[in-house]
């Protein structure tokens, strides 16, 4: 089987690569990436050792992928992943669109051209953010938690958020333009006869991933405390409550395993995540970063920024039910794989383009 992952030399592309490399015998790999990313550099090398054919390009030029050779599978791991770019001064509101939805649409024509499947990597991020920055939440044990007997809104429990919930804007730039994404890959697999998977992802993190705060805040954080940098809580008191849950992308590779193998009529958009046990809040992490290396200052903000919300976990139920699938690597693994990996690479932050 040959296999594309656009922005292989990211952090999810690379995992991604080295997992389907040791579970899909006879797998031909891939990889198209532009190296702008700090740190693409160190998994390029890493990947060529693999034997993965690494190939220089950007999704964002149509052009670029008229040379790539003919492949089965499309996994697109390419993009800007910020929910704050286009508004934050780093990148335009233009950049991020034609990295995101632009990209997209020159992935899905290659897919068309050679009627190959296309698995998107998407995320939690295509959900409204009113409903959920509004929803009522109380502390408990450093987290919030949703506030018992409250009516909530339609595709939302404990369990988390369901697909059902709803994606009607305002949910950022990033979101709408992974939204939009969705959208046209399912058009063009229904039009031009080739499959597509959805898969909306929650927080992705693991050792190697680049430390930033809007990226990869479980990196960054054990990162940043090992490194004794200042860290802030910033919104909802400042006091760390905010609730994210935790996935390592080699747990999806079982997932492509199976979508690239299935013929059947399954829901083609679904979430995959940690769900509520591989949730914590900043808090907690900073909690469990004390344990490990000892106590460190956390200043406080109360200020909520654009686009913050309280409590996001998936619900991955659907997933469950259809796939049999569910996270293999727990909470605290992860943590002390980013830990042992932060302890062996001193220059990460630096690496990531931190100063």
């Amino acid at each position: 089987m040959k296999i594309l992952i656009t922005g292989i030399c990211g952090f999810v592309g690379s995992t991604l690569a080295a997992a389907l490399l040791e579970s899909v015998p006879g797998a031909v790999l891939y990889g198209l990436d532009n190296f702008i990313r700090p740190g693409s550099e160190d998994n390029r090398r890493r990947l060529l050792k693999m034997g993965v054919k690494l190939l220089h390009g950007d999704i964002r030029n149509a052009s670029d992928f008229e040379a790539l050779p003919a492949v089965d599978w499309v996994i697109d791991a390419a993009a800007n992943p910020s929910v704050l770019a286009g508004i934050d001064g780093q990148t335009s509101s233009r950049q991020l669109i034609e990295h995101n939805l632009v990209g997209t649409i020159n992935i899905l024509e290659y897919c068309k051209r050679h009627r190959a499947g296309f698995i998107l990597i998407s995320t939690s991020r295509v959900y409204s953010i009113e409903p959920l920055a509004d929803v009522g939440v109380e502390v408990s044990g450093e987290a919030f938690r949703l506030k018992p007997g409250q009516v909530l809104p339609s595709g939302l429990s404990d369990a988390g958020v369901a697909e059902s919930f709803s994606t009607a804007p305002p949910i950022s730039l990033y979101g709408s333009s992974k939204l939009a994404s969705e959208v046209l890959a399912l058009e063009y697999g229904e039009t031009f006869g080739f499959p597509v998977w959805i898969n909306r992802c929650g927080v992705l993190a693991g050792a190697g991933q680049f430390g930033r705060p809007d990226q990869g805040i479980f990196a960054f954080w054990i990162n940043t405390w090992l490194r004794r940098r200042p860290l802030t809580y910033i919104g909802f008191g400042g006091n760390g409550y905010q609730v994210r849950d935790c996935l390592h992308p080699r747990d999806l590779v079982p997932l492509f395993r199976k979508q690239m193998e299935a013929a059947g009529s399954q829901p083609r958009v679904m979430n995959f995540g940690g769900g509520a046990g591989q949730a914590m809040s900043l808090a907690q992490l900073s909690a469990w970063c004390r344990g490990r290396y000892g106590d460190h200052h956390v200043s406080g903000n109360p200020e909520i920024r654009r686009f913050d919300i309280p409590w996001m976990v998936m619900d991955a139920a659907l997933a469950h039910e259809t796939w049999g699938w569910a996270p293999q690597t727990s909470l605290e693994e992860i943590l002390a794989e980013i830990a042992h990996h932060a302890e062996q690479n001193p220059a990460w932050l630096e690496l990531s383009g931190i100063s």
